[in-house]
């Protein structure tokens, strides 16, 4: 099987080659085998391989891989280009892919089956290539490889030797190999750098591999190989992984001998296993795709082998054929929100344990601050630096849901109060603004941040044990959602549509005296100057609905049934599959109007988890048959496939760039987010209530309606003002000697701060009786120091 070397030249010209991209986010398949021994996943679109991930969830080596068919008189064709292309699963619940490749000239099919190997870092496709025209002695067909070793286009090097008397094709990048073996003896091979010396160039202009080369080195380098049909039309093609070119190749020789059978038993038995002992949440109907399965493989798929509770955002790049070397993340990070929604979308599928996996993940990478990283590699290294607050809630929310549920008590459960604990302190000391927010680009006060900061800070005092500390965090609570309204809500009456007002989606970010959404100017991140600033009042956003979700507010309120009118008014559009919205007035995040891809800047498209979310609020409401067909809008927003894009395409066709309106954009598909959303709303239906809203809100303000008694004063949140009626907490970093009085110091007096169990120092000042125009002063001694601060303080009472 040998090919002789006396047929190669030496090193490949044209290095390094084109500068490398990425390619269509848009998957028709995602899987791995559910094997330690196989830390290995790959993605599929357009009929073809595309990134495979390895040794880490997080690691993409390549961008894709396909064939090239050649034939008489100078033909060509390319597989992921000239073909009509379906995907299948191999059964529900099992992600084993049938791929059907058929060429649009009518002229050849290609059928493929496609799994990783359960028993060692390999991928096999098992191919078959049919003639419809001519004879299989009429067509030469070629595979063709694009190393992206570890993230990255360039600097990768590919070579041709033999391992064990067989020929191989291999690639190196950043510490990583890989190797491509076949079960048929490749003709002909070459090795070289993308757009100059690959193989697809030779094939374009010859017809054939004329020049064969042996090297191309630290370059954007391809490998292309001839594969010896003869008797036979099916082969199997295996792409093996290792840490060095030897284990690659030995794990590349180690599939073929034990063959695609006993791969693929093993295969499906993991997925099987695992598959049964989910809840039963299907909706089978015949002749349709098993959409619940298909959102728990995606869940499982996004996993990490090596690092349990590691689920990554999406195995996808977002308008990946625009993204080269600079864009190393994508999508295959680590978001902690992303994450906590992922782990309720296993615990209401029945995986509880995945569900401690990733609380346990999240409790080994907290920050020492206490908070979390915006996102991350698998090792917790960020990746982005931003601060979102409503991602150091979650893990303290997911906490508490699997102690509601019985998942964790006792001594489990104590192993993270310490996480817990200084989560809720660096929310006490860094809220209730966020600098971003949820979307991850503007700061101030989002409903939907607020709303998870509110539900977390009573979570937390109800898992934590020390008194003090849980009455410091529910009056914390309290002070917040008293003053949601007058930071984002906007009474801008509205006769056409017959409100009264709105939630806006941020409130300007200032101190929590001043702050309010009816003032300022909102900052559009994703648009261009002209279009990149809105009055605050005239933004809005689904955020708005969290205060229902997580129990803050109740669904009929008259405020939230203002707002959802404004929302269908302002943010809706109806798709063939039936309504999504809008993430905001003005979004930027999307194509442009010409379809063109999103390059910091374009246009905002519908989500299709925000009709989850919207059927959340449904169900809070009460409005069980609007949840249903909002579930059937979520399911029909779905791919061919089952798998849901990040975002939908809401305009008039463009073919040219394969964009169809109420299909996916250009944006990440498969959203693992989203696929959770689907199994807590499919779980939500079955239960008649929401899955995961927190009952410690519900009970205390929409019950309870508790008020607030406090106004809290932090050195970065110096409040001016506050209303009479209430004491004043001053909070601070270290512990000090309050020196306050009233009006001009009348009154003086010294009180010591009390430690409150959360890194923080505070002093109840009770002026409760003060009546509107007075005032109160204050400076601190530093106790650590024994030094004054330079600056004098003064909080005026007002009438409001």
């Amino acid at each position: 099987m040998a090919l002789s070397k006396a047929d190669l030249l030496d090193f490949a010209p044209g290095a390094p080659g084109i500068t490398p991209r990425w390619t269509s986010s848009a998957k028709s398949g995602v899987g791995t085998a559910l094997s330690r021994k196989s830390p290995v996943w790959f993605t599929l679109s357009h009929g073809v391989l595309n990134e495979v991930y390895y040794p880490r969830v997080d690691s993409a080596c390549t961008r894709d891989f396909e064939l090239l068919v050649a034939g008489p008189d100078g033909y060509l064709s390319e597989e992921k280009r000239d073909c009509d292309s379906t995907t299948t699963h191999h059964e529900d619940g099992v992600p084993a892919f049938h791929v059907t490749n058929t060429a649009r000239d009518g002229r050849y099919r290609i059928e493929k089956q496609i799994i990783s190997d359960p028993a060692r870092p390999s991928l096999i496709q098992r191919i078959t290539f049919t003639p419809l025209v001519g004879t299989l002695a009429d067509y030469r067909v070629y595979a063709l490889l694009a190393p992206h070793l570890v993230n990255a286009g360039m600097d990768n090097s590919a070579w041709i030797s033999e391992q064990r008397d067989i020929t191989l094709l291999y690639a190196s990048g950043r510490s990583r190999y890989l190797a491509l073996g076949s079960s048929l003896p490749w003709r002909s091979r070459s090795v070289g750098f993308v757009g100059t010396s690959d193989g697809y160039q030779q094939l374009a202009q010859t017809g054939r591999l004329a020049q064969q080369y042996q090297r191309a080195d630290e370059g954007n380098v391809a490998i292309t190989a001839e594969i010896g049909f003869e008797d036979q039309n099916s082969v199997d093609l295996v792409l093996g992984f290792g840490q060095s070119e030897t284990e690659a190749g030995a794990n590349v020789l180690a599939s073929l001998r034990s063959g695609w059978e006993e791969a693929l038993a093993g295969y499906c038995k993991n997925w099987r296993d695992w598959q049964d002992g989910l809840r039963d949440l299907d909706r089978p109907e015949p002749g349709k795709i098993n959409a619940y399965r298909v959102s728990t493989t995606v869940l499982a798929s996004h996993r990490a082998v090596d690092r349990p509770g590691a689920v990554v955002a999406s195995l996808s790049i977002p308008w990946g054929t625009s993204k080269g070397d600079d864009d190393m993340g994508g999508y295959h990070l680590v978001w902690p929100r992303d994450l906590v929604e992922t782990a309720g979308g296993f615990l209401a599928a029945g995986d509880r344990q995945e569900a401690c996996n990733i609380l346990e993940y999240l409790r080994e990478v907290q920050l020492a601050s206490g908070h979390w990283a915006q996102n991350m590699w698998l090792d917790g290294r960020p990746y982005w630096r931003g601060v979102q607050m409503d991602e150091c809630a979650f893990p303290i929310l997911l906490t508490d849901l699997l102690r509601r549920t019985g998942v964790l008590s006792g001594g489990a459960l104590q192993r993270y109060l310490p996480m817990v604990r200084r989560a809720a302190g660096y929310i006490i000391a860094n809220g209730p603004a966020s600098r971003q927010d949820r979307w991850e680009e503007d700061g101030g006060y989002s409903p939907f941040t607020l709303a998870v900061e509110i539900a977390a800070l009573l979570a937390a005092a109800d898992l934590l044990e020390d008194e003090a500390v849980r009455q410091h965090l529910r009056e914390t609570a309290d002070c917040w959602n008293e003053q949601i309204e007058n930071w984002t809500y906007v009474g801008d009456p509205d006769p056409a549509l017959g409100v009264a007002g709105y939630y806006v989606r941020m409130g300007n970010d200032l101190s929590t005296d001043v702050a309010d959404a009816r003032t300022g100017m909102t900052v559009i991140r994703n648009q261009i100057i002209g279009k990149s600033e809105l009055p605050t009042r005239q933004v809005l956003s689904p955020d708005a609905l969290a205060l229902v979700r997580f129990g803050l507010r109740e669904a009929d309120d008259p405020r939230m049934l203002d707002t959802v009118k404004m929302l269908d008014a302002t943010l809706k559009v109806d798709l063939p599959q039936g309504p999504l919205w809008y993430r905001y007035t003005g979004d930027g995040y999307g194509e442009h109007e010409n379809g063109a891809a999103f390059d910091g800047a374009g246009q905002g498209r519908a989500w299709p988890l925000l009709a989850g979310e919207r059927a959340h609020y449904e169900i809070s409401a009460g409005h069980m048959d609007e949840a249903e067909k909002l579930l059937r809008t979520l399911e029909a927003s779905a791919s061919v496939e089952g798998l849901l894009p990040e975002q939908s395409w809401d305009a008039d066709d463009i073919p040219a760039r394969e964009l169809f309106r109420g299909r996916a954009s250009g944006s990440a598909m498969p959203l693992v987010w989203a696929h959770a959303e689907h199994i807590k709303l499919l779980r939500s239906l079955a239960d008649g209530a929401v899955f995961d809203m927190p009952p410690q809100t519900q009970a205390r303000y929409v019950a309870s309606k508790t008020p607030s008694h406090l106004r809290i004063w932090r050195l970065n949140n110096a409040i001016t003002r506050m209303p009479a009626g209430k004491s004043l907490r001053l909070e601070l970093t270290a512990p000090a000697l309050v020196h306050w009085g009233l009006d001009d110091w009348q009154r003086a007096t010294d009180t010591k701060t009390r430690d409150s169990g959360l890194n923080t120092h505070v002093v109840d000042l009770d002026i409760s009786t003060l009546p509107p125009g007075r005032a109160v002063v204050f400076t601190f001694l530093w106790l650590d120091g024994e030094r004054w601060d330079a600056s004098q303080f003064r909080v005026q009472i007002t009438g409001d």
